[in-house]
């Protein structure tokens, strides 16, 4: 079993250093609390203003938010994830999440693969990766970013790789409740895994974010979820048993040779 902590917050556009301030307070608090591990919302480190990061975020202090982000995990002696811009080589943006142990050491990272709205997609490059899997103190772990966790082939992506928790760091505008309310469960119980989702909380760059953040366990029951402000939630996610595993046979019994052939 692993203590999950999720940080639900609001964060100050491109002020980097209230920004990963406020990440470090959370991760003491979730350590001293016995959390081995702190998930962040969505671009938390630079706050989400998609446009504004483009024309004013300067790409080469990127590195240097990303030691700042593993010195918090080995200070705190926590797993973390955190969101961040990323430059590919050729010069392409992209939305990006990144899980670390209590080193500071990264065991994985992921880009987004769904962007969502008119700026998302005149900022970044959409990936094209499936979620990959790691073992986080016993539990198969993968990542995915916000709007991603709407379709459900990532979720089912990251399951078939043997994952038991998918962690997504999210950026939720207000006038889509059913996506914590009701995705977040569905995608849970579907999969047979406990999925956290951790939103913002507060106005950034004219955008209100409505909270809500959630933890759902792998029957789809939920865990925790939070109000509308900042909170840290707490919850206890690990593997599933096998009684609980002949109780859901969504992935035992699913037939993708056959949906292949439904595609028109």
């Amino acid at each position: 079993m692993v203590l999950l902590a999720l940080m639900q917050a609001k964060a100050a556009v491109l002020d980097v250093s209230a920004n990963c301030d406020a990440i470090d307070d959370a991760a003491r608090r979730a350590a001293s609390a016995g959390g081995q591990l702190l998930l962040t919302p969505e671009l938390f480190p630079v706050g989400y203003a998609p446009c504004r990061l483009r024309t004013d975020l300067d790409p080469s202090t990127l590195p240097a938010i990303r030691q700042v982000m593993a010195e918090i995990a080995r200070q705190h002696r926590i797993g973390l994830v955190y969101s961040l811009p990323a430059v590919t080589a050729d010069g392409q943006w992209r939305i990006t999440a990144t899980l670390l142990d209590g080193n500071g050491t990264e065991l994985l990272s992921y880009a987004k693969v769904h962007l969502f709205g008119p700026d998302e997609r005149s900022v970044f490059k959409a990936a094209d990766a499936a979620p990959a899997v790691v073992d986080f103190h016993g539990v198969r772990t993968s990542l995915a970013i916000c709007y991603d966790i709407e379709f459900p082939e990532t979720a089912r992506a990251a399951a078939l790789r043997g994952a038991g928790l998918l962690l997504v760091p999210t950026a939720l505008g207000p006038g889509f409740d059913a996506v914590p309310q009701v995705l977040i469960r569905a995608r849970a119980l579907e999969n047979h895994m406990a999925v956290a989702y951790a939103n913002h909380a507060g106005a950034e760059d004219g955008i209100e974010f409505p909270g809500g953040s959630v933890i759902a366990a792998a029957d789809g029951s939920l865990l925790a979820a939070a109000g509308s402000g900042a909170e840290l939630l707490f919850a206890e996610v690990g593997v599933a048993g096998p009684d609980d595993a002949d109780a859901v046979s969504y992935l035992r019994d699913h037939r993708p040779g056959t949906y292949r052939g439904w595609e028109g």
